[in-house]
């Protein structure tokens, strides 16, 4: 065998070599850049659940520092109370079947998470009153927060106290979360009560008209 023939082998050898180190470098790289993205997504989750921690820690803070008076607390909590009471009987109404089952807004709240039929029927109710997941967080944060001390007021004794709630709520309430959450509450009671208002007029007005006979 000849030293051509020699060098050729030997640099056969070589390449050999090489490409199974280039092979065994891409498994490496490969297995590394799982590990890498394995590692992205843990710590963004991680993120995240700090996030929506420090969010809840802000919110129930802001909660919990508001300075409202008894009758101004009162007036908030009226409001709240009647928008839970207002989606849990709109989700009731979705699902007629399910009443039994669902006595309470809590009750829809831990249900919808496993079980779709009352979750698309909790999200439908949400978009119809303009409201989201956030609101109702803040919302049961304020009635968890002052539920036992707090008093419902009536429309009419509402109006007695305070003329301009969204005023009083935009100045004392420094959280922008917590301050959306309540205007929101307040937007959809006043919505209603001009909704049901409307209606009644439109009763009253067919009942004074005279029915035409042929």
């Amino acid at each position: 065998m000849n030293n051509g023939t020699t060098t050729l082998i030997s640099l056969r050898k070589a390449m050999k070599r090489l490409d199974h180190k280039l092979q065994a470098l891409k498994a490496q790289f490969k297995q590394l850049d799982f590990t890498k993205d394995n590692l992205t997504q843990k710590f963004e989750h991680h993120s995240k659940m700090l996030a929506s921690q420090a969010a809840q820690d802000e919110l129930w803070t802001a909660v919990l520092a508001l300075k409202f008076t008894s009758m101004e607390l009162n007036i908030v909590y009226s409001y709240v109370i009647e928008v839970l009471i207002c989606l849990h009987t709109h989700v009731l109404e979705k699902l007629p079947d399910l009443v039994r089952g669902l006595p309470t807004l809590a009750s829809v709240l831990r249900r919808k998470v496993k079980n779709k039929y009352i979750r698309d029927a909790w999200e439908s109710v949400l978009e119809e009153c303009g409201l989201q997941e956030g609101d109702i967080t803040a919302l049961c944060t304020f009635f968890i927060a002052h539920g036992s001390k707090a008093e419902h007021y009536s429309a009419k004794v509402r109006q007695m106290y305070i003329r301009d709630v969204t005023f009083m709520i935009t100045n004392m309430v420094k959280n922008q979360a917590l301050q959306g959450s309540l205007l929101r509450a307040v937007q959809l009671i006043e919505k209603g009560k001009a909704v049901k208002a409307s209606e009644e007029q439109k009763s009253s007005l067919k009942e004074l008209i005279p029915t035409v006979k042929n």
